[in-house]
């Protein structure tokens, strides 16, 4: 991948690892906010395929950290899920060709202030990419120059980190069969992958100028739930590695396999590609196993996740009658964030916890999480093969009961009857609740009800191209990378980040087009104060989100995003805090999130049926019908 080459190479003179480490200056650095980039840094190895990864910590005595290094293998040339929804055209989409080797995929990108010392101790986020097969925290949409210099300009410096982890058959591959093959645990490498990743920012960020003992988690979709499974994993109750979480439109997933289920699959899988064993599997090309396994994701296998994880899943009200063996106490730390001062305060527990000295006595670290309006655009292109006759079908033989299945149809206009032309979209808002805002809800009531500190938001702001609250708008808005359809709204340093990539700068079309069921319609980019502009032909336009509107949503996200990371309370712990639409930002009461979500039917049509059926029923629905020869 071309990288703009700098004149200055700034360097940090690693003294535990006693390596110098040479990066770059991000094309977003300016005087008054230098950014540099630590790139392709090795932080595990892998000893062989399905094997649990292992710290690295064995460098020459300079490293270039100037080019991003290799991703888990992957499909080639196929765009991210996040590109996709973005409904960029191809044009506007950064290349990046990355090597992909699963041996030596695990390696991490620093992006920090310029000129930092071991004395900083700097906040440190670390983003958890999404994307169950292909994906990687290498990618464009992630780069964290834009955020980190935000950081500067606002008074709270922080460090970003993105990480690439095994993904895929790689990284979640599950089975007796493993088990056998001499392993304790099995399963959950990629998981395992982001522990280690942990580890080693706890042994060697310092001289980053980070503080191991302030660490944020944030991730989105499938990234957002493996920070669920981190949460409640084992391991957090006794040896916590992060400090706080930010939980973006997790896909949940509450029928998680065990070991020998896992290890039915894994069969199947060994079938179809006509392997009888591990060992033959093991030896097989990485590049004939992309396309296997895509389903595979974090499996149960009675260590990595605690006992009653899926507790903290289900709905509130089961759990009246439930009572946990927990000390719950709240930490120094929650102390600390529930104080709404917006003054930086010191984390009380979290050198403690970072050295080992004995378990955790609170149940979560402080959350910041919500969802997007539209999260299951995620799953359109399947969803929308259904006719009504087989989704009322479908539906019927997962819930198994003809009052709960009618309770379901009439709360979200789904019948026989239903016009073909009308159910996807009644669907997409099923699926949606099932897979994405009713869990989120759940899991965030739960966290609160166990005394963790919890912060709710709801994100319903448009995406600049594609004119929704779509799952993975809200990391444009993040992150400030994707290029708009108006280039006065770009990112604080006025540079775009494909000047990052290609060294060029970054062009817009003058045109796109939205594809109807009738004919291509062809729009101008429309980003004005009036949200709306008048073609050539005297027409309207689609509307888009106005200049102003970006902005604001933007620099709030990003501040708060900030301010969470710093130990600050973002808003009041009793409100819920919206995103959008068309720029609004602001804290709001409890009964306006009653309004953006349906929180009311969910207890209606949802609670009687139990998660592990509604869950069921999202994922099949949103799997789109069988295929039929």
């Amino acid at each position: 991948m071309p990288v703009t080459t700098n004149v200055f190479e700034p360097e940090v003179h690693h003294m535990v690892l006693e390596t110098v480490f040479r990066g770059v200056e991000h094309s977003l650095s300016s005087p008054n906010a230098p950014i540099h980039q630590y790139r392709g840094i090795k932080y595990a190895t892998v000893p062989a395929r399905f094997r649990q990864s292992k710290v690295f910590a064995s460098y020459p005595p300079l490293v270039d950290a100037s080019k991003f290094g290799p991703i888990c293998p992957q499909v080639k040339n196929m765009n991210s899920f996040e590109e996709t929804l973005f409904s960029l055209n191809d044009d506007d989409i950064p290349q990046q060709v990355l090597k992909q080797n699963e041996f030596e995929c695990l390696n991490l990108n620093i992006t920090c202030p310029g000129d930092l010392t071991s004395q900083a101790r700097l906040p440190v986020m670390v983003w958890v990419h999404g994307g169950d097969d292909r994906g990687h925290g290498s990618s464009w949409v992630y780069d964290g120059g834009a955020l980190v210099g935000k950081s500067i300009l606002v008074g709270k410096p922080v460090i970003l980190v993105t990480f690439n982890f095994r993904i895929g058959l790689f990284g979640f591959a599950a089975g007796p069969q493993l088990r056998e093959d001499g392993q304790e645990s099995v399963g959950n490498y990629g998981l395992r992958d982001q522990r280690i990743l942990l580890e080693w920012l706890h042994n060697y960020i310092t001289d980053f100028g980070g503080d191991p003992g302030n660490i944020t988690l944030f991730g989105q979709s499938s990234g957002a739930f493996d920070i669920v499974c981190h949460l409640l994993s084992t391991l957090n109750e006794t040896r916590p590695l992060f400090n706080r979480a930010i939980i973006q439109s997790a896909v949940f997933d509450y029928n998680i396999p065990d070991i020998a289920a896992a290890g039915c699959q894994l069969s199947r899988l060994m079938s179809t590609m006509h392997l009888s064993t591990i060992s033959q599997l093991r030896a097989i090309d990485a590049d004939q196993l992309v396309k296997f396994g895509r389903s595979l994701r974090v499996v149960d296998d009675g260590v990595f996740l605690r006992h009653d994880w899926k507790d903290f899943l289900s709905p509130e009200d089961s759990h009246k009658n439930h009572h946990h063996s927990l000390n719950l106490v709240v930490p120094k730390a929650l102390s600390a964030l529930r104080s709404h001062s917006h003054t930086p305060k010191p984390i009380g527990s979290a050198s403690s916890s970072s050295s080992n000295s004995g378990a955790r006595s609170s149940v979560f670290q402080p959350l910041l999480i919500g969802d997007c309006a539209s999260d299951s655009m995620l799953w359109s292109t399947p969803i929308s093969y259904w006719t009504s006759a087989a989704a009322a079908r479908r539906i019927k033989a997962v819930c198994q009961s003809l009052s709960k299945t009618n309770t379901l149809f009439h709360t979200y206009d789904i019948s026989p009857y239903t016009a073909d032309e009308e159910i996807a979209e009644n669907i997409l808002e099923l699926v949606n609740d099932a897979r994405i805002a009713w869990p989120t809800d759940c899991f965030a009531q739960n966290a609160r009800r166990e005394g963790g500190g919890v912060w709710r938001y709801v994100f319903d702001q448009e995406g600049p191209w594609s004119c929704i609250p779509h799952h993975a708008a809200d990391l444009m808005y993040l992150f400030d990378n994707v290029p708009l359809p108006e280039s006065s709204t770009r990112s604080i340093a006025g540079s775009s980040i494909q000047d990052t990539f290609s060294g060029e700068a970054e062009m817009f079309p003058d045109s796109f087009t939205f594809e109807d069921d009738d004919e291509d319609i062809k729009y101008s980019p429309i980003v004005r104060d009036d949200d709306a502009m008048s073609s050539e032909d005297g027409g309207w336009g689609v509307p888009s989100v106005a200049s102003w509107s970006y902005s604001r949503v933007r620099d709030t996200m990003q501040e708060q995003w900030i301010a969470f990371s710093y130990g600050e309370a973002p808003f009041s712990e009793d409100k819920v805090f919206v995103f959008g639409p068309e720029g609004e930002t602001g804290e709001r009461s409890q009964s306006i999130f009653e309004g953006r979500r349906r929180r009311t039917l969910w207890k209606k049509a949802f609670e009687p049926l139990g998660m592990q059926v509604v869950h069921k029923m999202g994922v099949e629905l949103s799997r789109g019908p069988p295929l039929r020869s």
